[in-house]
């Protein structure tokens, strides 16, 4: 049994039991039907533009979105209508991408400039609103915070799926997924992390830590709304060669995945110093969960991310190889992807082979997101080297 740390209901854990967890029901098997059925509406309408690998990478996605939406039911209902307000503006343009600054829906709700301030707005307010729930102890505005989070992280994918369709419209030269440059990998961070996030307040019951994880979704926020109006950086722009690659699709989501959990895990640090002992904590941050448990999300958030980190660093590699003639050159970006890779390593290392907890881990975790920033925006900012492409 666990406390929801919000209602301070006894209830029992969140965990489906694993015989039970994939059982399919009659909502599974349409699903599947209706992820079948956009595959092929993917291929009859866009076929002349995927190459075989991109058909590799597309068939593996849909097999995954299939696992997960029949394993989290929240997450289906959110990929339903994310495609739904996706083709909704697919086929308010009318192949047309003047219309975006004429139709009313477009201009202020769906064109993806428009979808990405929705969701910029909709993360800001669930940072209240989870804030509120925890200082007052009130379970309707968490609730609220849950559900505007899922508002933002919908308003994001969906922006990111109608702003693909947009580069194509431009020319199917210029066409590309979005995930080329800061802005867009920026807006993919925000809903990504998002939605693990989510994935955790299910699972542990708890809401009342969605104010620390939403602070740093809206710093990213914070970021994009500056780089978009000092840069104009939400202007679609055609890719550079040297991102002209099908590895591009499955390297930048993997790492902005792992980049997502390692925020995550920090936020989760930030909370468990903020809470105090067990057996005294803090005034208000006594709302939060145990120590215990905050620890437990800690571990497996870094662990996720160190996979998904792990498999984009191998991926990126490979992409080198093939871009630049060697897997490995000792690139700015590439040292502080191996120094977060390294960082993380130790942590999961002291973790699982000496039982390391407490005050020094969260702080650990703290300190591996600045490691991670810089990696990420610093090498960008400060240094130069192959990935010079990615300055600000």
């Amino acid at each position: 049994m666990r406390t929801n740390v919000i209602t301070g209901e006894a209830t029992a854990d969140a965990v489906v039991p694993a015989g039970n967890r994939f059982s399919l029901r009659p909502v599974d098997y349409l699903w599947c039907a209706l992820l079948l059925g956009g595959y092929g509406f993917v291929y009859a309408r866009f076929r002349e533009y995927l190459n075989g690998y991109e058909w590799v990478i597309f068939t593996c996605l849909t097999l995954v979105l299939a696992y997960a939406g029949v394993a989290w039911s929240e997450f289906r209902r959110l990929l339903l209508i994310v495609a739904t307000l996706a083709l909704f503006s697919i086929h308010l343009y009318e192949a047309n991408l003047s219309l975006a600054e004429e139709h009313f829906l477009l201009q202020y709700f769906l064109a993806s400039q428009s979808a990405v301030m929705w969701m910029s707005f909709l993360f800001v307010l669930a940072t209240l609103s989870y804030f509120l729930a925890l200082f007052s102890g009130a379970a309707f505005p968490a609730a609220v915070g849950t559900w505007l989070t899922w508002s933002g992280a919908g308003m994001g994918l969906a922006g990111m799926l109608v702003r693909w369709y947009e580069s194509y419209l431009i020319s199917p030269e210029v066409g590309h997924i979005p995930v080329s440059n800061l802005y867009e990998v920026f807006i993919l961070f925000c809903a990504t992390t998002a939605i693990i996030y989510l994935h955790y307040e299910k699972r542990y019951r708890t809401r009342a830590l969605g104010g620390f994880v939403l602070l740093v979704i809206s710093a990213a926020v914070g970021f994009l709304l500056w780089y978009t109006f000092d840069r104009g950086a939400h202007e679609i722009q055609p890719l550079v060669p040297a991102l002209q690659s099908y590895w591009m699709k499955i390297h930048v989501p993997a790492n902005f995945i792992g980049y997502g959990c390692f925020s995550i895990a920090a936020m989760l640090g930030v909370a468990y110093l903020a809470r105090g002992d067990d057996a005294n904590p803090r005034p208000v941050f006594a709302r939060l969960p145990a120590r215990e448990d905050i620890d437990d999300m800690m571990y497996k958030a870094v662990a996720l991310g160190f996979a998904f980190f792990t498999v984009a660093t191998i991926l990126g590699s490979l992409w080198a190889a093939e871009a630049w003639g060697g897997y490995w050159s000792w690139d700015p970006k590439e040292t502080w992807a191996l120094i977060v890779w390294l960082n993380y390593a130790a942590w999961l290392h002291m973790r699982i082979s000496r039982n390391w907890q407490g005050p020094a881990m969260a702080a650990w975790a703290i300190v591996g997101l600045f490691v991670t920033l810089f990696a990420f925006l610093g090498v960008n900012m400060f240094l130069s080297g192959l990935h010079s492409y990615g300055e600000l």
